[in-house]
């Protein structure tokens, strides 16, 4: 792995920071870093509020968008909520609809079957809406470049909002309203936004033209958390906030679909980690395994016993969706071996009777094992369909659209996207996409990296340092948990490999002359444990955590590698 030090920032910046909030200057580097120079920026950062919220009628098109939902409800008119299958499609589905239904009842929802309509606005759906007198659908999470569908829908006296945060194309679709802060022209304050919080702009708006108190809105965010947490965006500006607020409302009262899936796990305290780990797994299961109307079926029950049976459904197909995963993660591993593609730039597999819903988590599998931009490849009716997954800093988005002539779909984000293409087409894609990502990923990215914010002395760690560490969550994009390099360091002899297949490596650290030891756990780091027991000093990489056990709760070093030094 490459070990990448940050540079050091301006060191008077990180005094007179450290002066002004009274804490090390470990800690004020670090905020510098993210570019926080003020104890004004500072107190922003620790205590996000929701005043910092911007109005949502800064967004093109809001206005034209709640103007259109008010008139279909003086109308009584059926609105239809249609979103993806995945978190944040399912999180924004359950979101607008619920808000709507609290004060009209003639809202239906509507999620595409993954395998018979695949991603994103569907015929069907159009289909279904006519036949059940809708004259209005909202489109969460998708629709950006449903130019031809919306054309469709028009035809058939069917108006659309959409409400989408991935790129457009070069034309927009010819909708009402199109809510997409990626818009070239709209100049809205942030454009990281994921699907449902577009989704909670809106109602914030609808909650604004009403009169509404804000306040109402706030059992909202532990949906907008779960989406913003599973769809990997940044952890920066608004998304922080949201975040920030909808954690509190996941752990002191969540509504009852989410607290079912969290009494699945015996924890007290949830974090951003949890509910990437916890919740967004569970949720997307019944997307991939079974239909995800059942993810939104439990989101929005209000009665906990019945989203208890709901959870225990969907906690079998997420059990299902785990055994598929490493059958098929084993099954492409092989097909990678066989085909000797070690010196290849790219990992693309193709299996017709692979799942297509599990795809995906195999293409991020893969690229633990083969670091590389990935296609995971599986028969859907007459086509293909792909997950494309890719390594830090690869663009696999702008590497697809260069190979578009083979393309017959696809859409997504810089780091994961989906298509589909003709069976003919895939050894000429395959080959293009080979040449492009070939000529185009630097030498730097073909290993994976370790980003270091800063160097630590072992003895500066103490329950108030981890304290002010922790206060700087919620973690994720652009705010990544910081990760820590110390050097100088010895296993104190009673270092060994832990877990059912010795796969992880439990340390206890001495550092220089000091006499205590500093407890380290490396998950997957088993087989460095032949290097720390040499008497040859090492350096590590590693991030801070809690360990509790048994009642105890005492700090450790999670190491993310470990070199020998000299």
């Amino acid at each position: 792995m490459r070990w990448n030090l940050q540079t050091a920032p301006d060191s008077q910046k990180v005094r007179a920071l450290s002066k002004a909030l009274g804490v090390e200057s470990t800690l004020t580097k670090l905020l510098v870093q993210r570019g926080i120079e003020t104890f004004e920026a500072a107190k922003a950062f620790f205590r996000p509020s929701l005043d910092q919220l911007h109005d949502p009628y800064l967004m093109q098109d809001m206005d034209l968008a709640v103007a259109r939902i008010e008139s279909a409800v003086q109308q009584g008119q059926n609105i239809l909520v249609y979103g993806d299958y995945d978190v944040d499609g399912t999180t924004s589905v359950s979101l607008l609809s619920s808000y709507l239904l609290e004060t009209y009842a003639q809202v239906t929802t509507y999620i595409p079957d993954r395998y018979q309509e695949g991603y994103g606005i569907s015929y069907q759906g159009i289909d279904f809406a006519s036949d059940n007198d809708i004259s209005l659908i909202i489109a969460l999470d998708c629709g950006i470049k449903a130019l031809e569908k919306v054309a469709y829908a028009t035809e058939k006296g069917i108006d659309f909002i959409i409400c989408d945060h991935h790129r457009p194309g070069p034309e927009i679709p010819k909708a009402v309203a199109v809510l997409d802060p990626k818009r070239n022209d709209c100049h809205y304050p942030y454009d990281e936004l994921c699907g449902c919080g577009v989704g909670f702009k809106l109602i914030q708006a609808l909650a604004k033209s009403k009169g509404q108190d804000f306040q109402e809105l706030l059992p909202y965010l532990d949906l907008v958390a779960t989406a913003i947490a599973a769809d990997i965006v940044p952890m920066t500006g608004e998304n922080r906030i949201l975040a920030y607020h909808g954690l509190q409302v996941i752990n002191q009262n969540p509504r009852p679909g989410i607290q079912a899936l969290l009494q699945q796990v015996a924890k007290t305290t949830f974090t951003i980690t949890d509910v990437v780990f916890v919740i967004a797994p569970r949720i997307n299961a019944a997307g991939r395994m079974k239909h995800g109307l059942h993810a939104v079926d439990l989101l929005t029950e209000s009665n906990l016993e019945k989203a208890q049976k709901f959870a225990a459904a969907i906690e079998t197909y997420n059990s299902d969706r785990k055994d598929l995963d490493k059958k098929i993660t084993e099954e492409a591993l092989q097909q990678i071996k066989d085909l000797q593609e070690e010196e290849r730039f790219t990992s693309v597999v193709y299996k017709a009777d692979w799942h297509k819903g599990v795809i995906g988590i195999v293409a991020s599998r893969l690229i633990e094992n083969h670091y590389r931009p990935t296609l995971v490849f599986a028969k859907s009716g007459d086509t293909l369909a792909a997950s494309a997954r890719s390594v830090k800093g690869f663009d696999v988005y702008k590497a697809l659209e260069a190979c578009s002539e083979y393309i017959e779909q696809f859409g997504g984000h810089k780091y994961a996207a989906g298509l589909t293409l003709l069976p003919e087409n895939y050894e000429p894609f395959k080959a293009a996409f080979e040449e492009v990502v070939k000529n185009t990923l630097p030498p730097a990215l073909r290993t994976p990296e370790i980003k270091i914010d800063s160097e630590l002395n072992l003895s500066e760690i103490s329950p108030k340092f981890f304290r002010i560490l922790s206060q700087m969550a919620p973690f994720g994009p652009a705010n990544m948990h910081p990760v820590f390099m110390a050097s100088g360091l010895r296993d104190n002899g009673y270092g060994k490999q832990v877990g059912e297949d010795k796969s992880h490596l439990k340390l206890s650290i001495l550092s220089g002359a000091d006499p205590k030891t500093y407890p380290a756990i490396g998950f997957g780091l088993g087989d460095k444990h032949a290097l720390v027991q040499k008497s040859n000093a090492f350096k590590a990489a590693f991030t801070l955590d809690e360990n509790h056990w048994q009642g105890h709760t005492t700090l450790q070093l999670v190491l993310k590698d470990i070199e020998m030094e000299g």
